[in-house]
């Protein structure tokens, strides 16, 4: 006999409830590919771990990762980005005292040259930013960051999205 309360049936909310509190959460970020009107790309360096990044950051219980973009694009950068084009998801494995979670990476497009030129960090999360050609601007990503934002390039190039696992399709 199931004891499974149908659609429509009272305790079917309080039976949700109970398997959504069981489930496992993802914790998810989303990063930008913003580039200046040179195609160099942006990186910022964060003060809260080693190494250059793409912008973005962690979304918010409950947020979609590109509104957590746009939150996070202009709280640290003052950016204000019209529209994002999904280029690549990336599941990553858990790492260190990390569970996994899922790094989204979208299009940011081409910064007006002023717009580039003025960047400059407003958030203590950032200590510096600047435009790289992107060989240099990948050297300077970690190794996890550097192969989701070769494959996020390459999406960009080709217009296919990718599905990624520790950075790298298939």
């Amino acid at each position: 006999m199931n004891d499974v309360p149908r659609p429509g049936e009272p305790g079917r909310d309080a039976y949700l409830a109970e398997g959504n509190a069981k489930q496992a959460r993802k914790r998810t970020a989303a990063d930008a590919l913003v580039r200046d009107e040179t195609g160099r790309l942006l990186l910022v360096n964060p003060t809260y771990k080693e190494g250059w990044d793409l912008p973005g950051g962690m979304a918010e219980a409950n947020e979609p990762p590109d509104e957590a973009l746009h939150r996070e694009l202009r709280e640290e950068l003052g950016l204000s980005i019209t529209s994002l084009r999904f280029l690549c998801v990336d599941w990553v494995e858990p790492h260190g005292p990390w569970d996994d979670y899922l790094g989204f990476v979208f299009d940011a497009g081409v910064l007006p040259p002023g717009q580039a030129a003025e960047l400059k960090p407003r958030d203590e999360e950032i200590s510096e930013l600047g435009f790289f050609d992107v060989p240099e601007a990948l050297q300077l990503l970690p190794a996890r960051q550097r192969a989701r934002a070769e494959e996020a390039l390459q999406a960009l190039n080709d217009g296919v999205p990718r599905y990624l696992r520790n950075g790298f399709s298939g």
